[in-house]
């Protein structure tokens, strides 16, 4: 019977929980810097477009494309 390979597990669940948290500092940065009176955008949908991805986060966005 295979074993799983709980080192690599761990360093997906860590790559992924360092994607998560660039994106919420990414999205209060921009929050921040946003003027008061300015409404949702297109950045604010919930979809991020490929280029404002990082190199790290390209990567993770493409292994998830291959498996897909």
């Amino acid at each position: 019977m295979a074993r799983t390979n709980f080192k690599y597990e761990k360093r997906q669940k860590e790559l992924a929980k360092q994607a998560k948290a660039e994106e919420k500092r990414l999205r209060k940065l921009e929050k921040r810097n946003q003027p008061e009176g300015e409404g949702l955008t297109e950045a604010d949908d919930g979809v991020e477009s490929p280029e404002s991805f990082t190199g790290e986060e390209t990567a993770m966005q493409e292994k998830l494309d291959d498996t897909e």
